[in-house]
């Protein structure tokens, strides 16, 4: 079975100062998911608190990555970060082709091909964000979806894809003012993801979604077909709002 995955990225947000704080706050609220309750967890810091991620989540069940990785090992590239520097501070995840990176940075389908394929030659879980730009059919926004799955992962082999997340962040939902996708249409394009992770070989595909994901809707959500996790924006910013959200949906927390 497919253990669920609950995230949060947090941007560019927080100093190393008050991530130590917020990381402080959030393991004793998360303690009691453990291995059992078939969930895991996961924070995406800035860069520059990756080191305390490792100095306070080490022995917690909250895995830690970053949200965007070079696709050359080391080199001129000012400002960059590679994965092996991601690996040397413990990241277990890394982000590529998040739908800010792609409008700010130009991150084309090719570039973020071979961020994937070097953060997973590295060992490192990727995480691959895909989504259509705008709202669509379900239709049209399944063939945008599998046409970016098939230019950044169709060369992945199959035994490295169960160490691929594909988060469905559909752009319109992402950011101030915006809601999450309706759920038919989420579960829609996550089980088109899921038969198409399956059809390349890979045995647990894990396909969660993003995008103004809060604890009200949480618990439904994860009850969607298709739907392996939740990936959390502005929500995960406050520590108690993620860990209800971590807890939504578990019959002992009492929370949802």
């Amino acid at each position: 079975m497919t253990r669920q995955l609950v995230g949060t990225s947090w941007k560019m947000n927080f100093t190393s100062t008050e991530a130590r704080e917020y990381f402080r706050r959030l393991v004793p609220l998360v303690a009691d998911i453990t291995e059992a309750t078939g969930r895991d967890l996961f924070v995406l810091p800035p860069f520059t608190s990756l080191w305390v991620a490792r100095e306070e989540l080490a022995g917690s069940r909250v895995a830690w990555g970053a949200q965007d990785v070079h696709e050359n090992l080391a080199g001129a590239h000012t400002g960059d970060v590679s994965a092996p520097m991601l690996v040397d501070l413990g990241c277990r995840f890394v982000e590529v082709g998040h739908p800010e990176r792609r409008r700010a940075y130009g991150d084309r389908d090719g570039r973020v091909a071979a961020k994937a394929a070097t953060a997973l030659s590295c060992g490192l879980e990727v995480i691959v964000s895909v989504g259509e730009s705008r709202r669509l059919q379900e239709r049209d926004a399944r063939a945008v979806v599998l046409r970016h799955l098939g230019a950044v992962l169709g060369g992945v082999d199959a035994i490295v894809l169960d160490r691929v997340v594909v988060a469905y962040e559909p752009w319109w939902a992402i950011g101030a003012g915006a809601t999450h996708a309706p759920f038919e249409h989420i579960s829609a394009m996550q089980l088109a993801v899921r038969g198409w992770l399956l059809a390349r070989g890979a045995s647990s595909p894990r396909v969660i979604y993003g995008g103004s994901v809060e604890s009200g809707a949480t618990a439904a959500l994860l009850r969607q077909p298709g739907v392996d996790g939740v990936f959390v924006g502005r929500a995960g910013l406050d520590p108690a709002e993620f860990a209800r959200i971590a807890h939504a949906g578990l019959a002992h927390a009492g929370l949802d």
